[in-house]
């Protein structure tokens, strides 16, 4: 059975989600709200076709020549090789005194409209072609029937011609339009909601694609100077490689003798704990052991900002180069109010398949919660995402930040442990008048780990942990108590985690 031609969009992403961009000589349909981005999707389908050398359309019904090249300018763009055919009403043509008829006014413009449009794909033959938009015919046609058959005989018209069509549609009438939906090849919706606080929210749905996979679901995009960017939706089955089964060390050795020799390559461990009490150091000093073992190392924060960081860096001794190769640390700030979900996947995609990342942290959980739009998706997309990273090898290492100082009263924003290979405490406690810090492993799938628990203590040196904190009992309540060496349960013992 012979392939169809493909036809690309102009748009990367689009042309992943559709395997490959649309059919070549089909009809496409392209709704969504005023301002979704519409026409600036068509106009970078028709300029992928002018740099093809193939000949392109563009008629509107609404919107003048000099608005579409105003649009075309604040991105930059030339529209040289595109035709641009207004077909917009001359009231004059209309006026009681110009002419003598017994048809309604709308016949009269909707049978010129379609005349103009018959004489412009003859004079120019495209080969792609885009109309603007269908809200006009539809109120020029008045009845649905009407209506319907004027989009059925413009889609034999067009299919006679070899041309691939896309028609706008913004959904001025209530409701989607199903007629259209029906007509169509392929229906491509645009959607856009704005969030209480933050930029607003996109997203692109393929709802139908005749005679070809596609990839469905809602799929993040943005529109910035130089045109659409969408970020497909992650799915982690499609990404999977080989790669060499080690553990990656610390660069602490107490560290990694608490977690049975390091962390093991394809796995994710939780760093969770009240403010302050060194999560992030840990997280990032595991990023610069990788980057001094010539590795690329990637940290996506949300809650700190990146020059924060650094000084907090330097004050206890940790250096690194920072930068985008091999033996270099990536430090990446993501402000959750502006980046999508679908675009921070992006970037860590991008850091792990461009750059070659073998270890990455996102910090915090809590900021990429923020980033979510509908907080029940969280967890979804966090699993998808993290296998992704499993796949791929990368050790993966993310932050939660609890509620509450000491005790059992503190809450998480969300429970996330499940979704760890490896889950590290950190802990609060008060002994002898000072209030210390606590660290232990609860959780290793892929092997041992100590099942002490250690003090752990941060100065201009690096990070330091004790010897197991064998005299103190209750340590994780916060208050702990002194017990005798001889007392049962005073070992320290490992653990394995299945």
């Amino acid at each position: 059975m012979p392939t169809s031609r493909r036809c690309r969009s102009g748009v990367p992403g689009l042309d992943d989600i559709l395997s490959g961009g649309l059919i070549a000589e089909r009809m496409y349909l392209l709704d969504g709200n005023p301002g979704a981005g519409k026409t600036t999707l068509a106009m970078q389908f028709l300029m992928e076709g002018a740099r093809a050398g193939e000949s392109c359309l563009y008629v509107t019904l609404s919107e003048t020549a000099l608005e579409l090249r105003a649009v075309a300018a604040a991105h930059g763009w030339s529209l040289d090789g595109i035709e641009i055919v207004e077909l917009i009403v001359d009231e004059g043509a209309l006026h009681e005194d110009a002419q003598l008829t017994m048809l309604h006014a709308s016949e009269v413009e909707l049978s010129d409209t379609t005349r103009k449009l018959v004489d412009a794909l003859q004079r120019f033959e495209p080969a792609r072609l885009v109309l603007d938009s269908l809200s006009e015919l539809r109120l020029l046609a008045q009845t649905s029937l009407r209506y319907r058959r004027q989009i059925l005989a413009l889609k034999q018209l067009f299919l006679g011609r070899a041309c691939t069509v896309i028609m706008l549609d913004d959904r001025t009438a209530e409701g989607p339009d199903m007629q259209l939906h029906s007509i169509a090849h392929g229906v491509i919706s645009l959607e856009s909601a704005t969030p209480a606080y933050g930029q607003t929210r996109r997203q692109l749905q393929v709802r139908k694609f005749r005679a070809s996979d596609f990839f469905s679901g809602r799929h993040d995009f943005s529109i910035y100077k130089g045109g659409i960017t969408i970020f497909p939706r992650l799915v982690a089955a499609e990404h999977l490689v080989d790669y060499r089964r080690e553990m990656i060390a610390s660069g602490v050795p107490t560290l990694d003798t608490l977690m049975g020799g390091g962390i093991d390559r394809g796995t994710s461990t939780l760093l969770i704990g009240p403010p302050g009490s060194g999560k992030s150091t840990i997280a990032v000093q595991y990023a610069k052991a990788a980057a001094d073992r010539g590795d690329h190392a990637a940290v996506f924060m949300f809650d700190e900002t990146k020059g924060a960081l650094l000084t907090r860096c330097a004050g206890l001794g940790i250096r690194f180069t920072e930068g985008a190769g091999a033996g270099q640390l990536m430090l990446r700030q993501i402000d959750p109010a502006e980046v999508s979900p679908g675009e921070f996947v992006s970037l860590v995609r991008a850091a792990v398949e461009n750059n070659g990342a073998r270890v990455i942290v996102i910090d915090s959980l809590n900021g990429y919660l923020n980033s979510m739009p509908q907080d029940h998706f969280l967890t979804a997309q966090l699993h998808e995402l993290l296998s992704y990273l499993s796949n791929r090898g990368v050790a993966t290492f993310f932050v939660v930040a609890q509620a509450g100082l000491m005790g059992p009263s503190m809450t998480a924003p969300v429970e996330a442990s499940y979704l760890a290979d490896t889950v590290v405490v950190l802990r609060y406690f008060e002994h002898h008048g000072n209030v210390k810090k606590a660290i232990s492993a609860l959780k290793k799938r892929t092997g041992g780990h100590e099942g002490a628990i250690r003090e752990i203590w941060f100065d201009q040196t690096g990070i330091h942990l004790s010897e197991p904190l064998l005299q103190l009992r209750g340590i994780l309540t916060g208050v702990p108590t002194e017990v005798h060496a001889q007392d049962p349960g005073a070992g320290t013992g490992s653990q394995s985690s299945g």
